[in-house]
């Protein structure tokens, strides 16, 4: 056992060493950025007009081999051989790869891809929303490593913006649209280390409601980690796993509420009813919990209490077309 855990730490200390400095530092890679673009543009006469809108939708986990997969699974229910099929994404005129690996990782997880394509910035395995300078679970790394989003960059230019997941809202891919973490999992400060907490470190929950007040749409699932622990859920109120997480005792539902400018109507819902009951053209800010953590996959979707992604993603668009000068919306599947 013990040759087994100093096996892994010398792993750890060999992955931190194998990050050169050069990808530590966020100017790197939006320089990269800026040469392939410019590359780019070199080589035929796009259409450089400005988008008012933007709706980013993510398939969690959807790479080559995924979408090669759902292609031929068209074409074979077509009756079809299934290669010759094409998925509608694929007809768009433009199509185009990225790569998201992770700074210490070929195979990435969900925290350091969305880094790099919410924020331009490679990180390491399991930080979001900062650069590889920052080491997972060391939350005294994170100052000054933290790099923005184009969540933020959409709502300095004036737009609205909202997020959409079917995941916990407090999850690695929308939470790298608001938060700075050294650990994905630090969801609220009841699953983060004492070191962490005494170190100065917000739980990503928290971050939620303070990094970026004026978030206009928020829908999704993890009630738990926003209100204190042993808190029951209004909807199982009898399963003791679903009860609040927080230590520091918040209500942070209620916090997001008091965040409001005066005069401003925020709402929130965490039944399917009362989302597609409200007058949208009377609310500026919504938020939506629909499950204590990670919301039901379609297949076993409660059609009473949790709304689909389609419903949500609908309200949402309705909400943020309001504003005059456009929006953001990142969607999660």
């Amino acid at each position: 056992m013990k040759a087994l855990l100093l096996l892994f730490l010398l792993a750890q200390v060999c992955s931190a060493s194998l990050v050169p400095e050069r990808e530590k530092d966020p100017e790197y890679w939006r320089r990269q950025a800026q040469e392939t673009l410019q590359n780019a543009l070199r080589l035929q006469r796009l259409n450089q007009n400005v988008a008012k809108n933007l709706i980013l939708f993510l398939g969690d986990g959807m790479g080559v081999s995924t979408v090669t997969a759902a292609r031929i699974l068209k074409g074979q229910l077509q009756h079809g051989q299934g290669e010759e099929s094409l998925l509608e994404m694929e007809k768009f005129p433009y199509v185009a790869l990225a790569k998201t690996y992770n700074t210490n990782a070929q195979v990435p997880d969900s925290a350091g891809t969305a880094t790099a394509y919410l924020c331009g910035v490679k990180a390491n395995e399991g930080t979001l929303g900062v650069s590889a300078g920052v080491t997972r679970d060391r939350c005294n790394t994170t100052k000054g490593q933290e790099v923005t989003s184009i969540l933020r960059w959409a709502k300095d230019a004036g737009k609205a913006v909202g997020i959409v997941t079917t995941t916990r809202v407090t999850h690695a891919t929308p939470s790298a649209a608001y938060a700075h973490s050294a650990n994905r999992d630090w969801y609220s400060d009841g699953e983060m280390p004492p070191d962490a907490l005494e170190g100065g470190c917000k739980d990503i929950a928290r971050q939620l409601v303070e990094n970026i007040p004026d978030i206009e749409v928020i829908l999704g699932g993890g009630r738990k980690y926003m209100f204190p622990k042993n808190t029951t859920d209004v909807e199982y109120p009898h399963e003791e796993k679903h009860r609040g997480t927080r230590l520091d005792g918040r209500n942070l539902v209620q916090a997001w509420h008091e965040a409001k400018s005066p005069g401003k109507v925020a709402k929130y819902v965490w039944h399917r009813r009362d989302l597609l009951a409200l007058n949208l053209s009377r609310v500026d800010f919504l938020l939506g919990l629909f499950e204590p953590g990670d919301m039901v996959y379609e297949l076993d979707r409660n059609n009473e209490t949790d709304p689909s992604l389609s419903e949500m993603v609908a309200v949402a668009i309705r909400m943020l077309q309001k504003n005059p000068r456009g929006f953001f919306l990142l969607v999660e599947g």
